[in-house]
């Protein structure tokens, strides 16, 4: 069974204290971080050896899901050896000037991402970011669009990209973290704008997305007009307006619950049952050890997660061949998506008249950084 909490391991191999700590059934998730990351070859060992631990001798997939942030652009964990990917306002920069070049390079780019993230052993990617792009010190570049329509229309593209790889989608961050200025990893957000507007413009991109979302990450940000409780932990967002009015029915996310913008709930265990109450499926607590085993410890006391749900979210991982490309190449789209990517994006002799006008990328450092 999955267990309610997804951790991260010490470094590019499983320790001993790592491995104690897989090994406790309230674990039903690893999020792997840049310091987790040597090669490709090496990610698929660490993965399969996590794997190993949780379903060794049972004859089935193991009950554990595997993530990571790679989105593109700063933010992602995956570098060396892999095919870079832009950020996703770099190709909502080119929707403005050439529409369906850029819709269909944010498909290849969804697919791009979810086979190469599959190809090492990981469920997952925590993508797309369906914020606005506004006055968010932390989002920025991360978002498609700062318009509502722009921001589906990409998103969209990059969503059946992802599922055609065979990879599940998880929208971030419900209900928008792109028209507040604080950074919810360092500081407590505050939006105090009323529902009426939250609704008709950060909502939108979710509401327009949603047949095509798994899974649903909800922003570390405090809607004072709706809650007194960040969205992460408030059940008027999570139950109320996601499950019921909205009619989600897929997985429920918590960001990383180390986060400061988290905080304001208490300590680590008052987070978690926080979180799992309010309706998150899996609660993320990152980059603190003592606090991941805390957690650990006040989940035994709390109920096991919809099964059915996560189970939704793990990918079947194909076999690996050797090598990334090797692997890669098991995807039919594969290399396609990755030429057509690396000609848009990153190549400065562009012979494709199509996409010459492709904007670049610029390397900005990634506010996620801590992690």
């Amino acid at each position: 069974m999955y267990g309610a909490l997804m951790i991260d391991v010490a470094g590019t191999q499983l320790t001993p204290a790592d491995i104690e700590l897989l090994n406790q059934p309230e674990v039903g998730g690893i999020i792997l971080f840049a310091r987790n990351v040597a090669s490709p070859q090496q990610v698929r060992q660490l993965c399969d050896a996590i794997r190993c631990l949780n379903g060794v001798n049972t004859g089935k997939p193991a009950d554990i899901l595997i993530g990571v942030d790679q989105e593109g652009g700063r933010v992602a964990r995956l570098r060396q050896g892999f095919t870079p990917l832009p950020a996703m306002g770099t190709i909502g920069k080119l929707f403005d000037t050439q529409p369906q070049q850029a819709v269909a390079l944010s498909y290849d780019c969804g697919y791009l991402m979810a086979a190469e993230v599959l190809a090492v052993g990981i469920d997952i990617s925590f993508a797309p970011v369906l914020d606005r792009h506004g006055i968010s010190q932390v989002i920025g570049d991360r978002s498609f669009h700062k318009h509502t329509d722009a921001i589906a229309t990409l998103a969209a593209a990059f969503m059946r990209g992802m599922k055609a790889a065979g990879m599940a989608t998880t929208g971030k961050h419900f209900p928008g973290h792109g028209s507040i200025a604080p950074d919810s990893h360092v500081a407590e957000a505050v939006d105090n704008r009323p529902l009426d507007e939250i609704y008709q413009q950060d909502l939108q991109p979710f509401i327009h997305t949603l047949p095509t979302l798994n899974a649903l990450m909800p922003a570390h940000v405090i809607f004072s007009q709706v809650d007194t409780k960040p969205a992460g932990f408030s059940k008027i967002w999570l139950q109320d307006i996601a499950r019921e009015q909205l009619g989600f029915q897929g997985v429920l996310f918590s960001d990383d619950l180390s986060m400061q913008a988290a905080q304001v709930a208490g300590d680590v265990s008052d987070r978690v049952i926080a979180a799992l109450t309010a309706g998150c499926d899996m609660a993320l607590v990152c980059n603190d050890r003592d606090a991941a085993i805390q957690a650990v410890q006040t989940a035994k006391h709390l109920p096991m997660p919809n099964q059915q749900r996560l189970n939704s979210m793990q990918a079947k991982i194909p076999t690996w061949q050797g090598s990334l490309e090797a692997t890669c190449s098991q995807f039919a789209y594969w290399q396609q998506a990755k030429d057509n990517i690396l000609q848009a994006f990153f190549n400065d002799k562009v012979s494709n008249n199509d996409v010459a006008d492709a904007p670049h990328v610029t390397v900005l450092i990634d506010p996620t950084h801590y992690r």
